[in-house]
């Protein structure tokens, strides 16, 4: 069974108490299958809203060295010293992204179901590239649906991490974990819960759980 670690994907309202539902999100993970990295994606604010919603938890983050990623904004990442920023394919370009932002960050592109685009990304020095939506999702509405043979070919061609995205849980996830994928991007699974409950479940369903 390959190795996978689960992606938290932010849902839109992370003001009041969310900073404690990611801590407990983040610690209640196993060694193995720990939570990588953390994804900041509010839609519809200006940056100065986003940046005080994101301090309380890029601490979180930081204290539990997870990666703090922003969504879609090279600027925003590059205000909060976030350790990243994912791009969509209308979110501008990654050798431009990593002027911006250093080396050191890590910079991740969507692909949707496509073989191409995830080329290009890893020509362009992405630090990961993202497909799906593997399942219907509320978050995010998509037309693209990849397969798990997506995520095996990708893994036999390339060393860059790939990260499956789109409508996954724990009863669904297993195949894609079997097909190769490295970060299991999740959002409505943990936070329309118990955020401790359903991170325990992913590993659990995984395989990985302990």
């Amino acid at each position: 069974m390959p190795y996978c670690q689960l992606y938290l994907i932010s849902p839109q309202e992370v003001g009041g108490t969310f900073a404690d539902r990611l801590a407990r999100a983040i610690d209640a993970a196993s060694a193995k299958m720990p939570v990588a990295a953390f994804q900041f994606r509010v839609k519809g604010l200006d940056q100065h809203e986003c940046a005080r919603l994101a301090a309380p938890l890029q601490a979180v983050c930081n204290a539990r060295e997870v990666a703090f990623i922003v969504n879609d904004s090279v600027a925003l990442a590059k205000r909060l010293k976030a350790d990243g920023v994912h791009l969509g394919q209308q979110d501008g370009d990654v050798q431009e992204a990593r002027e911006v932002l250093g080396r050191e960050a890590q910079i991740g592109v969507t692909c949707h179901a496509s073989r191409h685009l995830a080329m290009e990304a890893g020509d362009a020095g992405a630090d990961y590239v993202a497909f799906g939506s593997f399942f219907p999702s509320a978050t995010k509405a998509s037309e693209h649906r990849p397969t798990t043979e997506l995520l095996e070919w990708w893994q036999n061609l390339m060393e860059i991490p790939c990260v499956a995205i789109g409508g996954i849980t724990p009863a669904n996830c297993r195949p894609l974990i079997e097909a190769g994928a490295d970060f299991l991007a999740v959002c409505n699974a943990v936070w329309d819960g118990d955020e401790a409950a359903a991170v325990r479940a992913f590993a659990d369903a995984a395989g990985q759980g302990g």
